[in-house]
């Protein structure tokens, strides 16, 4: 096989020189991320290294409008992770929070529940789950224009949804959220805080008599195929029934 002349090696150097260019002018097109402004693709996340709680603060500032780009920041490794989820990720978050709305009420419990929200510990950790409950606390919190988790206790129980980036329970410790749910492949974990970390769980402290670890994928999932107003109905026919 013979060796390529120095016209060959130019001309190639040209086209994957051209290629690059062009394929640097669609990522700008699709991706801004700036002190004015945020834009990022359905299903795009970016991570900003060596950044500053003033820097997330400007950031979020920068989102107005947009609430369904979630920025979360982590004094430890001193990164900002900006994440612009995909479809089936909304839909399965809002399935999700109906059929815990759902189980509260077969408990004859009261609640708060907030999304968006955007949780933080001054100076460590800012984080935005799927969807919050105040439960125990809900007395608490009643009235309040904004959640401080400096005069506010954390939400008994926070959502993740993990199509689009992945959730470490450790991302929550500094929020200490009583009870954590990372929905992921069709499965449910079930992260519990002991005051110090998380552990994962088969069971739910706050439905220790119901398995949501195997009732919450199947009507998730129901409602992806065959609509959500079906399988929320006919997750209340089962509790009813049983």
């Amino acid at each position: 096989m013979g060796r390529w002349g120095d016209g060959e090696m130019g001309r190639w150097g040209d086209l994957v020189s051209r290629y690059f260019n062009i394929l640097c002018s669609i990522i700008t097109m699709l991706l801004s991320v700036s002190k004015e402004t945020i834009d990022l693709p359905p299903g795009g996340e970016v991570i900003l290294r060596y950044q500053t709680w003033a820097d997330y603060e400007e950031l979020l500032e920068s989102r107005r409008d947009k609430s369904a780009i979630k920025i979360r920041f982590d004094a430890n490794t001193q990164e900002i992770r900006i994440m612009s989820p995909l479809p089936g990720h909304g839909k399965r978050a809002d399935t999700l929070a109906d059929l815990v709305k759902i189980l509260l009420g077969y408990q004859e419990q009261d609640w708060e529940s907030f999304d968006p929200i955007t949780l933080k510990r001054f100076g460590i950790k800012g984080i935005e789950p799927d969807s919050c409950f105040y439960i125990q606390n809900r007395q608490a919190i009643l009235g309040q224009e904004r959640i401080d988790l400096e005069v506010c206790p954390p939400p008994d129980l926070a959502i993740e949804i993990d199509l689009t980036s992945l959730t470490s329970a450790e991302d929550y410790q500094a929020i200490a959220i009583p009870e954590l749910w990372i929905y992921r492949r069709e499965t449910l974990h079930i992260h519990l805080f002991d005051g110090q970390k998380y552990t994962e769980s088969s069971n739910s402290s706050i439905f220790p008599d119901i398995n949501v670890k195997q009732l919450i994928p199947k009507y998730v999932e129901r409602a992806w195929k065959a609509g959500s107003s079906v399988a929320l109905k006919e997750f209340q026919q089962f509790l009813a029934e049983n």
